[in-house]
């Protein structure tokens, strides 16, 4: 896949998924704009001082003018979002703060993101969103609902996009990973058998190739990306 002379917005872009994804374009010739929130990811982001690379402080992604902030002038061939967030919760026990937040943090980033980048694009372009395995098998998130509704709607935006982008040559699409392979999965579920999980290197193949003008036909898929697990 050829990324040459085509820039790419990657949010999340300084976490674990989102760090597998930046080097694979760079590798194969994207330049990247990146936004970030937490200095601490930033500073410990390896591509940081690369000329390919660049970092923009946000404050939230939910926010209509720091998206505009990340966009302004931008005319990207692609963009990734990979930025979210996980909160367990039955939703008995979820109330409307915590629903909001996880409704911010996954789906209205990613919508906000979205429109962004659509008119942002000239003639033709990809997108490609991040959902999750509950937001295809909404049983498999109970015990975790505000984060499944969050990332249901991100599932249903990407469709919905789809059909309205097509005419302009903009190709929009999912990945739905299961639980990956992660320092921080690891130590939060130390006895679980890690070699199942998918490595981000191989979710991270699967949403260059959907953001890469390799793809020319396949749009509104949620793919799932689940490894063994």
């Amino acid at each position: 896949m050829d990324f040459s002379g085509k820039h790419v917005v990657i949010t999340g872009g300084t976490g674990a998924l989102g760090t597998a994804v930046v080097g694979a374009l760079l590798g194969a010739g994207a330049s990247c704009t990146v936004p970030y929130v937490h200095d601490a990811e930033a500073q410990r982001f390896p591509y940081a001082k690369q000329s390919q690379v660049k970092l923009i402080k946000v404050s939230d992604l939910a926010d209509e003018a720091e998206v505009a902030k990340v966009y302004a002038g931008l005319a990207p061939w692609a963009s990734i979002h990979i930025a979210g967030g996980f909160a367990m919760g039955k939703a008995a026990e979820t109330d409307k703060a915590a629903l909001m937040a996880q409704l911010d943090t996954n789906l209205v980033s990613c919508f906000l993101c979205c429109r962004a980048a659509v008119n942002a694009m000239k003639n033709s372009g990809r997108i490609v969103n991040v959902a999750s395995q509950p937001a295809l098998e909404w049983r498999s998130g109970a015990g975790m609902s505000a984060y499944t509704i969050a990332k249901t709607g991100v599932a249903a935006l990407t469709v919905v996009l789809a059909e309205e982008a097509a005419k302009d040559g903009i190709l929009v699409n999912a990945v739905a990973p299961s639980i990956m392979d992660t320092a921080a999965n690891r130590a939060a579920m130390p006895k679980t058998d890690h070699s199942a999980w998918a490595k981000v290197e191989e979710v991270a193949a699967t949403i260059l190739f959907l953001a890469s003008p390799d793809n020319r036909v396949t749009r509104g898929a949620i793919v799932p990306v689940y490894g063994k697990s």
